[in-house]
């Protein structure tokens, strides 16, 4: 079964989640924020060069030229170290920001590569790739911009309010009073914008998905003329994320308005404060226009953080859906102290196997069944009696819910994944090919095989005849999923994928039922030489192959009721022999 999800995780243990994951995100943040703070305070300091002239370089007995000139130098070399030191600290974040992201997209991907074969395809792939791409991307672009913009404007709002104060504590508690009046406002609209974020990333992940699935079925929607169908689909998903979009947008752009509204209040605020103070209190000219300044200074960061506020909340979406996925237990985890499969050919033994899938009803019960090394076996059933979930459990697709599943003697559960895959074959009934060439999928099995180890591979297997129809032979490139081959010929590639591998068990969800007449012979005799000395299991589809094996493991409702051979079997009158007499006339389903 598999476990259910993790609970929400919130915006800051996010954050210290990604940080764990990937350290460089956070590496010698301490630095960043010096070289930051540097830069903001000698910005701050021009307004201070500015009340210093007016108040004590002008006077009734005129300016000191020699004074100001020395002023303005001091400013001037101020201002090229404050950009120095801003530019620094600004490069080393976007640096971080674009190497950490890289790695959790990387992190990401790998994880969700080691989830379980039923969890990927209880998704929808689409959600699942927005996962690496849109969430990963949407969260380095703000660190990228919009955490520079945090950081940097975020410091000077700080050190604007430390001069202020240091000025005359009387103003500086108006312009307080106004940011935490403001602070509280934005918080207020935080939590309206990290749910409406939350929608606009489930609707792009929905949009992703239905667009995905529909260009992939693109053939069968053409063959059921679906194609009004798919379109009215996609333009509602699209509609969904276009309102959930706007939705966000507007309220953001409510938000941004009122940061108008502060610089204006705030203003006028101190503007008229200074003017009742006046010089009796401390309140000259330059201090007035200095704190004018600063003001300026601490109305332009708060603005730009409004503006880029309902980006951070999206890129909080993202990350937190980034984190949950990390977060999502791997279903079928290697043992600590993995052990390594025996050499030779591999026996098979169910003890006492059951299986569900989750909240659905038992699809295996209690199946106990031993698979002598060496020995030919066919599993067969109707439809839905579980016989795909056996073989499933085999090759460790699944891990059942009670009971186990011993390989060469080992629970599979205990067995290394690498020893695992080399030793045990899986061929499916449709094979799966990747973008590149016939030689490039077959050396799947094999990675270091040579293109005349792949030609031997494909010999052995019958299949010279065929590759030289091809217009490059083991060179000819076979299109995304192996698109530019028929269904029969993509078998034959992974038939041949299976063959290099060289396993010792070998499990065959009837990897020949795809397969042209004219080959069917010269595959089947390919076959005998392939399976001969090794353990295999097919999944029999067709009652042919069932006449050929050692023994015939039939399973109905769930539960192994018969084994026998096909001779035994069909004088017995059992659940086998009707499905023999249905197959025969050509009535089974199987």
């Amino acid at each position: 079964m598999t476990a259910p999800p993790p609970a929400r995780a919130s915006t800051f243990s996010s954050i210290r989640r990604a940080i764990t994951e990937v350290p460089v995100i956070g590496r010698r943040l301490w630095l960043i924020l010096i070289l930051n703070l540097g830069g903001t305070a000698v910005q701050v300091l021009i307004p201070v060069i500015v009340q210093q002239t007016l108040d004590k370089r002008i006077g009734d007995s005129g300016v000191d030229i020699a004074g100001v000139a020395a002023t303005v130098a001091v400013g001037l070399g101020i201002a090229v170290v404050g950009g120095v030191m801003t530019r620094a600290g600004l490069v080393r974040l976007v640096t971080q920001a674009s190497t950490g992201m890289s790695q959790l997209r990387v992190l990401t991907f790998r994880h969700l590569f080691r989830r379980s074969v039923l969890h990927v395809q209880s998704e929808r792939r689409g959600a699942l790739v927005s996962r690496v791409t849109s969430d990963v991307q949407t969260v380095q672009e703000f660190m990228e911009w919009g955490g520079v913009m945090f950081l940097v404007n975020g410091t000077q709002v700080l050190v604007a309010l430390g001069v202020m104060a240091a000025y005359d504590w009387r103003l500086a508690l108006i312009v307080t009073v106004g940011v935490v009046v403001y602070a509280g406002t934005m918080l207020w609209f935080q939590r309206l914008l990290r749910k409406r974020y939350d929608r606009v990333r489930e609707k792009v992940a929905d949009s992703l998905a239905v667009m995905g699935e529909a260009i992939n079925a693109l053939p069968a929607i053409r063959a059921h003329a679906a194609e009004q169908i798919t379109m009215d689909r996609v333009e509602e998903v699209l509609e969904d994320r276009f309102w959930a979009q706007f939705k966000a947008a507007h309220l953001g752009n409510v938000l941004f308005a009122t940061s108008e509204l502060f610089a204006a209040a705030v203003t006028a605020a101190v503007v008229v404060a200074g003017l009742l103070l006046g010089p009796a209190q401390g309140i000259t000219a330059g201090v007035l226009l200095a704190f004018l300044f600063l003001v300026n200074l601490l109305i332009a960061p708060v603005q730009t953080l409004v503006e880029i506020l309902d980006f951070a909340q999206s890129a909080a979406s993202g990350l937190r859906r980034i984190v949950a996925t990390l977060d999502a237990p791997v279903e079928l985890p290697e043992a600590d102290d993995p052990a390594t499969l025996p050499p030779g050919p591999l026996e098979v033994r169910f003890e006492d196997v059951g299986f569900r899938y989750v909240e659905g009803p038992e699809v295996l019960s209690d199946v106990t069944v031993e698979v002598p090394a060496g020995s030919r076996v066919a599993v067969v059933g109707a439809t839905g009696s579980g016989k795909t979930t056996f073989a499933k459990l085999l090759v460790r697709l699944l891990d059942p819910d009670r009971g186990v599943v011993r390989v060469g003697g080992l629970d599979v559960r205990d067995v290394s994944w690498a020893s695992l895959r080399s030793r045990v074959a899986f061929v499916p009934q449709e094979g799966f090919l990747f973008s590149g060439t016939i030689a490039d999928n077959i050396r799947y099995g094999k990675p270091a095989a040579t293109d005349e180890q792949v030609r031997f591979a494909c010999e052995e297997l019958g299949l010279d005849r065929w590759l030289r129809t091809m217009p490059q032979g083991i060179g000819t490139q076979v299109g995304e999923r192996g698109s530019s081959l028929s269904a029969g010929e993509r078998q034959l590639v992974a038939l041949a994928r299976a063959w290099i591998s060289d396993p010792d068990l070998l499990l065959l969800d009837e990897a020949t039922s795809a397969v042209d007449p004219a080959l069917d012979v010269q595959l089947r005799a390919a076959m005998d030489r392939l399976i001969a000395g090794r353990t295999s299991v097919t999944v029999a589809h067709r009652l042919a192959t069932a006449e050929a094996a050692d023994t015939v493991l039939v399973f109905d409702a769930g539960r192994l009721v018969e084994a026998g051979t096909h001779a035994g079997l069909v004088a017995g009158g059992g659940v086998y022999a009707a499905l023999y007499a249905d197959w025969e006339t050509g009535t089974a389903v199987m």
